[in-house]
């Protein structure tokens, strides 16, 4: 387990070196040499011990401490877009930017696809970062002229995540942090849509609540996934950073 970063000096180069392809310096180069490849989906859980992200009711925050907090707002620094469902807006009301540490705050992606989400949530505010909405086809979404509307095929109510990323990329942005919340950071990683998967885990028990992945059942042990991973701490909580790019089911 690599050391502690809450006192690390450089964060502030750090933005602009990976964009240029240049040495992080440690501890960021063991943090993010994951997202090096500029064409990298990661994606990211907040989580106690025993795998919730949130309680029965759907109330998530304090989960993680300031150190797992800054560690989300730096991957936003690090990416050129960051995805959430309308289920995490219409829950949270999150602004998606990175207002708790330093660099540039990425394109805000929202996923609505019955265009439920209410024109004032704080993912559209015009703050000056570009905000796009990702809808079917026949839906009408009540949102600013100002932001981005991106009509995709659906089947049965879902739009494929591949069809979301082939969207993106062909917008350039092509460093993709998939934030949340559980239903979809779970189709993208169903869909072998992730590279990488971020966990950060806080010394914390809830007993119950709503599960931080909820994946298609497998019918024994060789179907699960074996994923490399290297562990890091930071404050109280532990980031496990696994590689989906290398990782396959148990029986391979």
């Amino acid at each position: 387990m690599t050391r502690d970063v809450d006192s690390s000096p450089g964060w502030q180069e750090v933005p602009h070196r990976l964009r240029c392809g240049q040495a992080l310096g440690e501890p960021w180069e063991s943090l993010f040499v994951g997202l090096r490849p500029a064409s990298t989906v990661v994606g990211q859980i907040g989580q106690s011990l025993d795998g919730r992200i949130a309680t029965v009711s759907g109330h998530s925050s304090d989960i993680n401490g300031p150190q797992g907090i800054a560690h989300l707002h730096r991957l936003r620094a690090l990416v050129d877009a960051v995805v959430v469902g309308a289920g995490t807006v219409r829950a949270d009301d999150p602004q998606l930017t990175v207002r708790c540490v330093s660099g540039p705050s990425p394109v805000r992606v929202v996923i609505d696809p019955r265009g439920t989400l209410p024109a004032e949530s704080r993912a559209f505010a015009n703050d000056g970062v570009h905000r796009i909405v990702i809808t079917r086809q026949e839906t009408r979404v009540d949102v600013a002229e100002d932001v981005e509307t991106i009509a995709l095929p659906d089947s049965d109510g879902r739009i494929e995540p591949r069809a979301i990323l082939d969207a993106l990329v062909e917008r350039g942005l092509r460093r993709i942090l998939i934030e949340g919340g559980a239903q979809t950071v779970s189709s993208f990683l169903s869909a072998s849509c992730l590279d990488r998967l971020h966990v950060v885990v806080a010394p914390m028990i809830l007993g119950s609540g709503i599960a931080g992945l909820d994946l298609p059942p497998i019918a024994d042990m060789t179907g699960a996934l074996r994923i490399p991973m290297r562990a890091h701490a930071l404050g109280s909580d532990v980031l496990f950073d696994c590689d989906l790019r290398s990782g396959g089911p148990t029986g391979r």
